[in-house]
């Protein structure tokens, strides 16, 4: 149940690893390989590598902010919405959607089943990835930030959480697959 209220869990040991503002110092060019990863996926109980994909299909790699099962980043929120809401678009366009939280497992599992979560929701609690794709944090919790990679693994977009534009929009990232994978 989602709720605005309950702050349970919140102050953990991610949350405080997290809490001084690091600004996103990612500067990687389009046609980069990005850091490979192998990550617990939450939805199926799977682990997920990205070097599954390379030369495979392309992949859009979502890091998300949940700050824990109850407590959304309010920038985000809507965005795991329409992603998920959304999915099916992506994968009639053959790509997939890799959303990496930094909630832990336990957390995870609950967010899949209050949101109905059906594309792959990685759990990343230890916050590697995301300090490997070098997207900052602040507040407790790591910045949010989608890149878009072609089959190859490499960057073909990237967009890096500012308050002024948080997420790329569905409309964006559709546009950059079209307009880059077909």
């Amino acid at each position: 149940m989602l709720t605005s209220t309950d702050f349970s869990g919140l102050f953990n040991q991610r949350f405080l690893y997290n809490l001084l503002p690091i600004p996103a110092e990612n500067d990687w060019r389009l046609g980069e390989l990005t850091p490979q990863f192998q990550l617990p996926d939450i939805t199926n109980g799977s682990l997920v590598k990205l070097s599954d994909y390379q030369n495979k299909q392309p992949v859009i790699v979502a890091l998300t902010r949940i700050f824990t099962e109850k407590q959304y980043c309010p920038f985000c929120f809507p965005h795991i919405k329409a992603l998920n809401e959304n999915y099916e678009q992506f994968k009639n366009r053959g790509v997939e959607v890799l959303m990496i939280t930094s909630t832990d497992e336990r957390q995870s599992q609950i967010v899949v089943k209050d949101l109905s979560v059906k594309m792959p929701l990685l759990s990343d609690p230890s916050c590697r990835v995301f300090r490997n794709y070098k997207v900052g944090q602040a507040l407790g919790a790591p910045l949010p930030a989608q890149f878009v990679l072609d089959k190859q693994g490499k960057l073909i977009y990237k967009h890096l959480f500012s308050f002024l534009d948080h997420n790329a929009s569905i409309e964006t990232l559709l546009s950059c697959i079209d307009s880059n994978l077909n």
